[in-house]
């Protein structure tokens, strides 16, 4: 990162505590993620009878499940797993619905009205019905998940960079870059498309946490990711049952990581918008 801009990140994290916070609990869960697996004091795998259904003690941080495996072991094991399917799904709907937004703002014509047709018809669906079908369809694989997640995510960003890029394209700085030389596709990715970045740095921060909740939720109807392998939908569907037979561990620590890392991502938005926005680099 260059000097100004790290100048600038250091600012923005100073004026605003709740971006501090965000970005703090931000790096804690990429902790996990990164370290978590060769950390965590037991396999997520392993099972053992003798210790089944165990409440949370010092052994166990977050108790057992009725395999005998750890849970706080599981919990953290799963939060690459959950992460990695919100960024790769996130990331994936990003750079598609930037692209198409841009092309379509930028000329318009035909490609703008069969886009806007596109938008229309996936947005038409409940999103998470649409998702469901089309993890159904293809196979519940986790690259599957990215897939649904991915194209239910992708008209949130070729919108509002089409609306963007279709306001500024006859902008006096445009003009200006054309008459300087520059080719279309350039005054587009260099001049137009940066000044469409803070209203969707706040989309992809709340995407990031609803990617999360979809995953989990496909995992918890049975069509995510499939058991044993450690994710927290499925480890909420599982606890689910013996919360009435009072093990509410099962369900409530996984629920809880759950919604630690939706508020995190959630909470990030403006700091990102901040950060990205050019006029703010003064």
């Amino acid at each position: 990162m260059a000097p100004g801009r790290l100048d600038h990140f250091i600012y923005v994290l100073r004026s605003n505590p709740v971006t501090l916070l965000a970005f703090g609990m931000l790096f804690f869960i990429l902790g996990c993620a990164v370290f978590g697996p060769a950390l965590v004091p037991y396999d997520p795998l392993a099972t053992n009878a003798s210790n089944a259904l165990q409440a949370p003690s010092w052994q166990h941080w977050f108790g057992t499940d009725n395999l005998g495996r750890d849970v706080f072991s599981r919990v953290i094991v799963a939060t690459r797993l959950d992460l990695t399917i919100s960024v790769a799904a996130v990331a994936m709907s990003f750079v598609v619905g930037s692209v198409l937004g841009g092309i379509a703002g930028y000329w318009g014509g035909w490609i703008d009205n069969v886009l806007n047709r596109v938008l229309d018809t996936i947005m038409a669906f409940p999103l998470f019905v649409l998702a469901m079908g089309i993890v159904a369809a293809l196979g519940n694989t986790i690259e599957n998940i990215i897939y649904a997640t991915a194209i239910i995510n992708m008209p949130f960003y070729a919108r509002l960079v089409r609306a963007e890029v279709n306001i500024r394209r006859n902008a006096g700085f445009a003009q200006a870059a054309k008459l300087a030389g520059n080719s279309d596709l350039r005054v587009l990715a260099v001049h137009i498309f940066p000044n469409a970045l803070p209203p969707m740095m706040v989309q992809v921060s709340l995407n990031l946490g609803w990617a999360i909740l979809n995953a989990a939720g496909l995992s918890f109807i049975g069509l995510g990711v499939r058991p044993p392998t450690p994710e927290w939908g499925i480890m909420v569907a599982e606890g689910a049952n013996f919360i009435v037979s009072g093990e509410w561990w099962l369900a409530v620590f996984p629920g809880l990581w759950l919604m630690m890392a939706v508020f995190t991502f959630n909470l990030l938005g403006d700091g990102l918008r901040d950060i990205v926005d050019p006029r703010k680099r003064t």
